[in-house]
C-alpha cells in the first residue's frame, strides 16, 4: 500500500480539534469535566486520539450545536450503554427537556420582539410600558406626554401593576388635553419642590402649599368627571376582568403580574421602603396635610 494513503492510527490534539471543527482548548475542557476520558499519551507525553475518541468528539460537536449542555451530554454518555438497544434513551430524555426549554425561549423571544415593535411604533419610552397602559394613552397626539409623566407611570406600574398605571394614566390624559390645568399642575409642583430642607415643617408655607395641592386635585377630579374620563376608567376595570378572569375570581391576586408575567408588583409599604425620593421633611408634611384635606373632603361630602 502506498504510504501516502495510510491513515495515522492516533493523532495529536491539534489534528483532532481541526478535524472535528473545535479547538484544543475545548477538548481539554471536555477532559476536565469528565465528558471525554483522557486518551493514551505518546512517547512524548502528549495526548493521542484514536478512532473511538474522534467519534465521541464528533457526537459532542453535533450535540452542542443542537444546544445540549455539556453536563447533559456527559450524563447521557454515562447513562447510555454503548451499542446497546437503549443507548439513545438518555439522549432522548435530554432532547425532550431541551425542546421544552426551546419552546420557552421562543415564547420569550416573541415577547421581546413584541416589546421592540411596541417601542418602535409608540415611542421608546411609552413602548416600555405594558400594552394595557399604552392602549389607554393611544388617543393622545404624539408628544403630548412629558418624560416625567412616563417616568411616573413606569413607577406606578411597578407598584400597582398595569391596571393601576392605566387608571392613573387618566390624570396625564387630562393634563395633556387641558393646557390651563397643566400650567397649574406645574405651578403647584414647583411650590412643593421649593419646600426643601431649609423650610421647617411648621412653616406656614407648608400648609399653604398643601391647600394649593388639595385645590388643584379637586379641579383635576372635576375635569376628569366632566370630560367623561371617569367612565373610561370604569371600562378599564371591565376590560381587565375580561383579560384576566382568574384575577377577577381571586379578588385581583393575579393583578400583581406585569404584561410579561415575570415580575410581581409591590405593595405600597414595600415601594416606600425601596423607591428613593429626595423629599424634605417639609415636603413630606405638605403631602400628608393635603391627604388629610382630601380625606376630610370625602367624609364630609
Amino acid at each position: 500500500m502506498n504510504s501516502s494513503f495510510v491513515p495515522p492510527r492516533r493523532v495529536k490534539i491539534g489534528d483532532a480539534a481541526s478535524f472535528v471543527g473545535t479547538t484544543p482548548r475545548a477538548i481539554r475542557h471536555y477532559h476536565e469535566i469528565g465528558l471525554l476520558p483522557e486518551p493514551e499519551r505518546g512517547s512524548d507525553d502528549r495526548r493521542r486520539y484514536g478512532y473511538d475518541e474522534m467519534i465521541q468528539l464528533l457526537w459532542i460537536r453535533k450535540m452542542t450545536e443542537a444546544g445540549i449542555a455539556l453536563d447533559d451530554i456527559r450524563d447521557a454518555f454515562v447513562d447510555a450503554a454503548p451499542d446497546g438497544p437503549d443507548s439513545d434513551h438518555g439522549v432522548a430524555g435530554i432532547l425532550e427537556r431541551l425542546e421544552s426549554t426551546l419552546v420557552a425561549q421562543e415564547a420569550e423571544l416573541a415577547r421581546q420582539r413584541s416589546a421592540v415593535q411596541r417601542m418602535r411604533t409608540r415611542g421608546s419610552r411609552m413602548g416600555l410600558l405594558s400594552d394595557f397602559v399604552t392602549n389607554r394613552l393611544e388617543s393622545l397626539p404624539e408628544g403630548s406626554l412629558r418624560q416625567a409623566d412616563l417616568d411616573n407611570l413606569l413607577v406606578i406600574e411597578r407598584v400597582f401593576g398595569p391596571l393601576g398605571a392605566a387608571v392613573n394614566a387618566t390624570r396625564y390624559i387630562a393634563l395633556s388635553t387641558h393646557p390651563g390645568l397643566r400650567e397649574e399642575s406645574d405651578r403647584v409642583d414647583a411650590a412643593e419642590e421649593a419646600l426643601d430642607d431649609t423650610i421647617a415643617v411648621d412653616d406656614p408655607r407648608v400648609a399653604q402649599v398643601a391647600a394649593e395641592r388639595h385645590a388643584f386635585e379637586l379641579a383635576l377630579d372635576a375635569v376628569i368627571e366632566e370630560s367623561g374620563l371617569a367612565q373610561d376608567d370604569d371600562a378599564l376595570f371591565d376590560s381587565w376582568d375580561v383579560l384576566h378572569p382568574a384575577a377577577a375570581d381571586d379578588g385581583g391576586a393575579e393583578a400583581s403580574q406585569d404584561s410579561g408575567g415575570e415580575q410581581r408588583s409591590m405593595n405600597v409599604g414595600e415601594a416606600i421602603g425601596k423607591m428613593p425620593y429626595d423629599w424634605s421633611p417639609a415636603r413630606l408634611r405638605c403631602i400628608e396635610l393635603a391627604e388629610e384635606m382630601s380625606a376630610h373632603e370625602s367624609t364630609s361630602s
